[in-house]
């Protein structure tokens, strides 16, 4: 199957509120995709409903080959939230051990998120006393303990530092590498350009679904976020 995530016709109303209208778009296996637009467009609704945590009110979405939210779903996709889903009195090592538990993780892979996500001088540090990189990345680390086929991130990088940043997108392609597709959101359209795919979104409505480059050669801008303007202004 070459699509790891479908999606048709989808609707979905928060408080009333139309907030995807009718979107419909496949993302490939082992790709890295860039779910990009601004504040407001929908992503986080879209990520929440291909996880399976979202009320919609038509459409389907299929993810891995099941109806997103399948219970068999939960140890082939990995979610990760803005805010760092993890506990603040308990460390780095502490807070794995716990998810790797639920999980049926054995402590060698602790061993290796900790190494994969470079929070091996962390370790044995509260999450509280951490900066709110580090809480990010050991929030990234429960996600990669059991593997994920699929891995869904809601704008990970958002307020961290450009070395960070470069880090994490790099290890993003790594696990890409391996196997692994990697939904990622972002509001900053220079990220675009570390995507394989984009998925640009405008007031829950799909603008386009393309590559980088076809992007620029659509538009005729070389800069995305002019690109972007363009197609979501009507002018390219």
């Amino acid at each position: 199957m070459a699509e790891a995530i479908e999606i048709r016709d989808l609707h979905v109303r928060r408080g009333g509120k139309l907030v995807l209208d009718g979107l419909s778009v496949d993302v490939a296996r082992g790709s890295v995709t860039g779910l990009l637009g601004p504040s407001g467009s929908g992503k986080s609704t879209l990520i929440r409903a291909v996880v399976g945590v979202q009320v919609v009110e038509s459409g389907e979405v299929r993810v891995l080959g099941e109806p997103a939210g399948t219970p068999s779903l939960r140890s082939r996709v990995g979610y990760v939230t803005q805010a760092p889903s993890v506990y603040g009195d308990l460390t780095v090592g502490e807070n794995l051990g716990y998810f790797a538990r639920i999980l049926g993780v054995g402590h060698d892979r602790i061993e290796e998120v900790i190494d994969e996500v470079d929070l091996r001088p962390q370790a044995d540090q509260r999450v509280d006393r951490l900066s709110g990189g580090q809480r990010a990345r050991v929030s990234l680390a429960t996600a990669l303990l059991n593997k994920p086929e699929l891995l869904v991130l809601d704008e990970p990088t958002v307020g961290l530092d450009p070395v960070l940043r470069r880090d994490l997108w790099n290890l993003f392609h790594g696990l890409a590498d391996a196997g692994s597709t990697l939904l990622v959101s972002s509001h900053v359209m220079d990220e675009a350009d570390r995507c394989q795919a984009l998925l640009l979104l405008r007031d829950g409505a799909l603008v386009a679904a393309t590559s980088p480059d076809e992007l620029r050669a659509r538009t005729g801008e070389q800069d995305l976020e002019a690109a972007f303007l363009a197609l979501a202004e009507g002018t390219a």
